[in-house]
């Protein structure tokens, strides 16, 4: 896909990974309908974006309506969405139980499984096939990329997480398959430990240990996450593959 003059739509865009890859793709041409639930950030984002005609839409991507509506808003205001990026996600880490001599002092609770499953899996589910509905409706093409993680392989003390985002891999795969007949290629990213925001304002100790323990000795820039989204838009045989961003580290 030669990325000028497309329309690509990218949630969890006002900063971080997101923000990162509006940055790349709008450089490429692209114009960019940046999706997140705050609203400054998102019109900042927007504001310092390379190009012109990009938009923004306020939307929680686990809510049916409100993706149908922000991209009913974000088509309108930049044209048929030949791409997306499903990046939006939380956390809210905790160890399955936890015990205490002998005594279980606490556990996930079920509002910490559910809306990290409501955001990192039912979001992405929601927003590719609302993506999918629309590209196959104009008689298809288009590119769907899906942040994953390496977490997906299980993390300590991010069963919610990791289980969220193992879907989202195995949901690359089976729509990589139903959609190749409407020439829609899907893929997914699956970072490591990546220098952004919420990374920085850990204790320095945790980074040092974090940065330890990856084999190529430091996080990974945005920068890296963006030039591989913007080589699977420009490589039009990539498809159904995952590719793990992680300097080596494995989890």
């Amino acid at each position: 896909m030669n990325l000028f003059d497309k329309h690509i739509i990218i949630t969890g865009a006002a900063r971080g990974l997101g923000l990162a890859m509006a940055v790349e793709l709008a450089e490429a041409g692209a114009r960019i309908g940046l999706i997140d639930m705050d609203g400054d950030a998102l019109a900042e984002a927007a504001e310092g974006l390379q190009g012109s005609g990009h938009a923004t839409a306020v939307a929680d991507v686990s809510d049916e309506q409100a993706v149908e509506a922000a991209f009913d808003t974000l088509e309108r205001a930049i044209g048929p969405v030949d791409g997306l990026i499903n990046n939006a996600g939380i956390t809210r880490d905790a160890l399955l139980v936890k015990a205490r001599e002998g005594q279980v002092v606490d556990r996930m609770s079920l509002d910490a499984w559910k809306s990290v499953v409501d955001v990192n899996l039912t979001g992405v589910f929601l927003c590719g096939r609302e993506a999918a509905g629309r590209m196959a409706g104009r008689g298809g093409e288009g590119v769907i990329i899906n942040i994953s993680s390496i977490s997906r392989a299980g993390n300590f003390g991010q069963s919610n997480y990791a289980a969220a985002k193992a879907g989202v891999a195995a949901m690359t795969v089976s729509w990589a398959k139903e959609l190749a007949r409407d020439s829609i290629r899907v893929a997914s990213i699956s970072p490591g430990f990546m220098a952004t925001e919420l990374v920085a304002a850990m204790p320095e100790k945790a980074l040092e240990r974090i940065t330890k323990n990856v084999p190529l000795g430091r996080l990974g820039e945005p920068s890296e996450i963006a030039t591989t989204a913007r080589f699977i838009f420009e490589n039009d045989y990539v498809s159904g593959r995952d590719f793990a961003i992680d300097g080596a580290l494995r989890l």
